[in-house]
């Protein structure tokens, strides 16, 4: 009897020490990590999405070290060789730079301009959203109104119109596809932030003498983070598009770089003898979006409360 009381001693000393919960504590959130893993490939469709999506990042990242050819290498030689070729899997373009090489160095500057344009949209139009609609009234009013003067404008011409103003390049590309893009996190966010505020706990910071910008923090931010994860990864894809699009018309990244939006629009011109050219970087930019948007909506449906079995 002395002996199981000892041990169930020992057992509640162990749980309630600060080290048992410690342990607790980091085996939770690890816990509801690979369970949000697990939901994330139950549908084949999404696992397969993110798979591709990870070879991708994988290649792009990994491009300075893999046994290719220089991307800018210029051989007339062996100009507009089709897809199959000995030393060229992918084929050549009209200068006889190698494909391969070219589609997985384009895909480095096309991913970090989409996640590039997409981080700083959020960034910007987050921020907005969170002051409007943590303080309202008069501070939403003048945000909200600012927002919807940016969404009267066609996103594609707003970009072009501050390349305009700031000159071409692909840094200045992401900075005006962010800025034509914000609008859709700053109401979000917004949406999220009036239905979080006036619940009790923040009610409980404000009584004890929280600061606006602690509440918000500690406190609002964490809340509204599902959705904005969800907006994000739905709008890379669309970031892609957007930058690739400029990239085609000459404002984007500039020759010799490799990026497949110019890749597409060097191209246009051999589309009846090499349709390769265009047909090739246009399927990456089609697999990569259409993927983005498959793992964006699995995400949707996994941080979903009202579909937690699926």
């Amino acid at each position: 009897m002395t002996n199981l009381s000892g041990r169930a001693n020992t057992v509640r000393r162990t749980v309630g020490s600060p080290e048992a919960v410690a342990a607790t504590d980091w085996l939770l959130p690890m816990a509801s990590r690979l369970n949000f893993v697990r939901r994330l490939a139950k549908r084949r469709t999404a696992a397969v999405s993110f798979l591709i999506l990870f070879a991708v990042v994988v290649l792009a990242v990994l491009a300075p070290v893999l046994p290719i050819a220089d991307p800018n290498q210029i051989n007339t030689v062996d100009r507009l060789l089709p897809p199959g070729q000995a030393g060229h899997l992918l084929g050549t373009d009209e200068l006889g730079r190698d494909l391969l090489s070219r589609m997985i160095w384009g895909g480095r500057v096309s991913l970090v301009a989409g996640f590039g344009a997409a981080l700083l949209s959020l960034l910007i139009g987050g921020s907005i959203g969170l002051v409007a609609g943590f303080f309202g009234k008069g501070v939403d009013s003048a945000l909200m109104r600012l927002t919807d003067v940016v969404l009267a404008f066609p996103s594609i011409l707003l970009a072009i119109g501050v390349i305009a103003a700031l000159g071409s390049g692909l840094a200045n590309a992401m900075f005006a596809v962010a800025i034509s893009g914000f609008p859709l996190y700053a109401r979000v966010v917004r949406g999220s932030v009036l239905s979080v505020r006036e619940l009790d706990f923040v009610e409980a910071a404000r009584s004890i003498g929280m600061s606006s910008v602690h509440i918000v923090i500690r406190h609002i931010l964490p809340n509204v983070l599902a959705p904005l994860i969800v907006a994000f990864s739905l709008d890379v894809g669309l970031k892609i598009v957007v930058t690739s699009s400029l990239s085609f018309l000459g404002l984007g990244a500039q020759p010799p770089t490799a990026d497949w939006g110019n890749m597409i629009s060097s191209g246009r011109n051999y589309m009846r003898t090499s349709t390769h050219l265009i047909m090739i970087p246009g399927l990456a930019i089609f697999t990569v979006v259409l993927c983005l948007n498959v793992t964006g909506d699995r995400i949707r449906d996994v941080l979903d409360p009202r579909l937690k079995n699926t």
